[in-house]
């Protein structure tokens, strides 16, 4: 993951797969998730816990990048926006779909991979 789009890669891919502890690689340790409006996940306990609810869904997660200047890089950082989309299946059984645009923060760690630092997969209004 030397580079931004190998990191929006193994996002969606790692999530697919339904692996938690892989999936908690790409955040920072003090990294924060925004996992709906109004809710804040700040660290790993609470990274976890919150991804656990959409790995719930056994569901799968889709990302295409808005357009050219969907990642803008300033050093070791990045501002990335993406369009996600995720159908899975809620504790009823019945389906649930899911949409959003990113905002996220990345941030270059030293042996040059990303790491999300600040998750908010329903965007800044």
């Amino acid at each position: 993951m030397q580079r931004i789009e190998d990191a929006l890669q193994a996002y969606p891919e790692t999530f697919n797969r339904g692996n938690l502890d892989a999936l908690m690689k790409l955040y920072e340790p003090e990294a924060t998730l925004i996992p709906q409006p109004g809710q804040v996940a700040s660290g790993t306990a609470a990274i976890r816990e919150a991804l656990q609810g959409f790995l719930a869904l056994k569901g799968r997660m889709e990302l295409q990048p808005i357009d050219p200047a969907h990642i803008v890089q300033a050093g070791n950082l990045a501002l990335v926006s993406v369009i996600w989309s995720l159908s899975g299946t809620g504790p009823d059984g019945k389906p649930v779909t899911m949409s959003g645009k990113t905002t996220d923060v990345l941030r270059r760690q030293s042996d040059g991979t990303w790491r999300w630092v600040i998750d908010v997969p329903f965007g800044i209004a």
